[in-house]
């Protein structure tokens, strides 16, 4: 596997728990454990994003850097790139 796509899968993994984490806290919004995860990973997801977007490009349409044009497009989608091993 290629770093980029360790770097893909980094935010793959990360958004999973984000997302999972969201979604128990949406049921539970005064658990602190949960609370702290969710601080911890979130932190996590946005690390990953950031060191994804600094070595490959965006990886959302807000991670574009208008000063060169619609850079955008000189990628592949986010669902044209390999599924995570």
């Amino acid at each position: 596997m290629s770093e980029k796509e360790k770097a893909m899968c980094a935010i793959r993994r990360t958004s999973f728990a984000l997302v999972e984490t969201v979604l128990f806290l949406d049921g539970h919004p005064y658990d602190t454990d949960a609370l702290e995860y969710y601080r911890n990973i979130k932190e996590k997801y946005e690390e990953a994003v950031k060191c994804y977007e600094e070595n490959y490009g965006p990886v959302t349409v807000l991670g574009v850097n208008c000063e060169k044009g619609w850079t955008w497009v000189e990628t592949p989608w986010p669902w044209e790139m390999e599924a995570c091993l």
